[in-house]
C-alpha cells in the first residue's frame, strides 16, 4: 500500500533542499503518493526554483504579504495548512530546516496527529538569537518531529544531547544532491545563457563571489564587510568581485554606498538558483553568511570564508572547508589575503573533504522512510 507524503516548504533555500527529495520520492510510484504544499513565505525566488527543477505545487497558500512579520507568517501558515492536511490526510509530513514555515508545518502536522519528518535536523548554533529566528524554529520543529534526518554526526549528537535519540539517521545534506543535479541540468540544457549573463567578467581574473544578508550584520558589521571587499580589490589587481545584493534595504543601502564605482566590483541583483551555482562553480573563493553556500561551495573545491560570528554548520569549519571570520574587517582581510597569495593554504581548503554528503542523501531518505514510516 502506498504511503502518502506531503512536502511543506515556502522559501527558496527549502525548495532547493527539498527538490531532489521530492523528485526521488515521486519517482518511486509504487511506494509513495507525493504532494507538495507551498506556503509562499517567499514568492518569486521560490517559483524560480520550482521551475528549474520541474516541480509543481499541489497546494499553494500564497502567504507572502508586503512587510510581513513573523507573527503573520506563523499564524497564516498554521491556519492555511489545516484544510490541506484534512484534504490529503498524509501518513507523513516533511519539513526542512529552520524556517518559520518548517516550524508551522511541524506544528500543524502535530495538531492533526500526523508523523513529522524533519530534513536537516540537529543543526545548532547554541545561541538563541543567532541566527534569528531560525535557531529556535529548528529546535521547536526538532522536538515535534518523529523522524530526524541529520546531515552529520555532530547534528546527531546535538539531538542526543536534547534527549532525541530515536529515529535519528545521519544521511548527509540534500543541498549537495541539489547542487550536483542542478549543475547536471545546466550542462544538459546548455551553458550559453549563463556565459552571456556574466559576460561582464574579465577572463584571467580570479572571481570572488560574495553573498551577505544576515539581520545580525545590519549596520556597522556590513560596513566592515564592504570595507574589506574594497581593500581586497584595490590590493589585488587580478581579482574581481561579484556580489548579488539582497533586496533588504538594510543591506542595499550600505553595499551600494560603499562598493559602487569600482569597475572590478560588480553589484548585481539577486540571482536565480541555477545562475548562482553556475557562478559559484566559476569562482575562486567565496565570502558568505549563507548557510547553504557553506555546504555547497566545498563540493566544488571552493574555499569559504564565513562572515558570521557563529555558525550552526560547525562541521565545515572542523573539516577545513570553511573558515569563520565574522564581520571583523581585519580578519576577513587577513584570511582572504592568505588564500589569494598562498597556494598551499588554498589547496588545503580546496581539497578538504566536504562533510555534508556526496549526492546520495535523497535516495537514502526515501529508503528509510519506506522501511520505517
Amino acid at each position: 500500500m502506498k504511503k502518502k507524503i506531503l512536502f511543506v516548504f515556502g522559501t527558496r533555500p527549502e525548495a532547493i533542499k527539498m527538490a531532489p527529495l521530492v523528485r526521488s520520492f515521486a519517482a518511486l510510484t509504487d511506494r509513495f503518493d507525493v504532494r507538495v504544499c507551498l506556503t509562499g513565505q517567499h514568492r518569486q525566488m521560490l517559483d524560480q526554483v520550482m521551475e528549474f527543477f520541474d516541480l509543481k505545487a499541489d497546494y499553494d497558500l500564497n502567504l507572502m504579504l508586503p512587510n510581513q512579520t513573523l507573527f503573520d507568517i506563523t499564524a497564516n501558515a498554521l491556519k492555511g495548512l489545516e484544510p490541506v492536511l484534512e484534504d490529503f490526510q498524509p501518513d507523513g509530513v516533511f519539513v526542512q530546516g529552520d524556517t518559520t514555515t518548517a516550524f508551522a508545518g511541524a506544528l500543524a502536522a502535530f495538531y492533526k496527529k500526523v508523523k513529522v519528518l524533519h530534513l536537516e535536523a540537529g543543526l545548532r548554533s547554541g545561541q538563541k538569537y543567532s541566527p534569528f529566528p531560525e535557531e529556535i524554529n529548528r529546535i521547536l520543529a526538532g522536538h515535534i518531529a518523529d523522524f530526524h534526518f541529520a546531515p552529520t554526526p555532530q547534528a546527531q549528537q546535538n539531538l542526543a544531547s536534547e534527549g532525541i535519540k530515536d529515529n535519528v539517521w545521519v544521511v548527509g545534506n540534500t543541498v549537495i544532491d541539489a547542487l550536483l543535479l542542478g549543475l547536471d541540468l545546466i550542462k544538459t540544457r546548455g551553458e550559453k545563457p549563463y556565459q552571456e549573463k556574466f559576460s561582464f567578467l574579465k577572463p584571467g581574473l580570479r572571481t570572488i563571489l560574495v553573498t551577505g544578508h544576515r539581520r545580525e550584520s545590519f549596520g556597522k558589521p556590513f560596513e566592515a564587510i564592504c570595507n574589506a571587499i574594497n581593500t581586497l580589490v584595490n590590493e589585488f589587481d587580478d581579482v574581481q568581485v561579484v556580489y548579488p545584493v539582497h533586496l533588504n534595504p538594510n543591506v542595499r543601502e550600505v553595499v551600494y554606498k560603499t562598493l559602487s564605482g569600482n569597475d572590478r566590483i560588480h553589484l548585481i541583483e539577486p540571482l536565480d538558483y541555477p545562475y548562482l551555482i553556475w557562478l559559484m562553480s566559476q569562482s575562486y573563493l567565496v565570502l558568505t553568511d549563507s548557510g547553504g553556500i557553506q555546504e555547497e561551495a566545498p563540493s566544488l573545491g571552493k574555499p569559504v570564508l564565513v562572515m558570521r560570528e557563529v555558525t550552526e554548520r560547525i562541521e565545515g569549519i572542523q573539516a577545513g572547508t570553511a573558515l569563520l571570520v565574522g564581520t571583523d574587517e581585519e580578519k576577513i582581510l587577513m584570511e582572504a589575503r592568505k588564500l589569494l597569495t598562498s597556494q598551499e593554504a588554498y589547496a588545503q581548503m580546496s581539497n578538504a573533504t566536504n562533510p555534508y554528503g556526496d549526492g546520495t542523501t535523497s535516495a537514502m531518505i526515501a529508503d528509510l522512510t519506506w522501511n520505517n514510516l
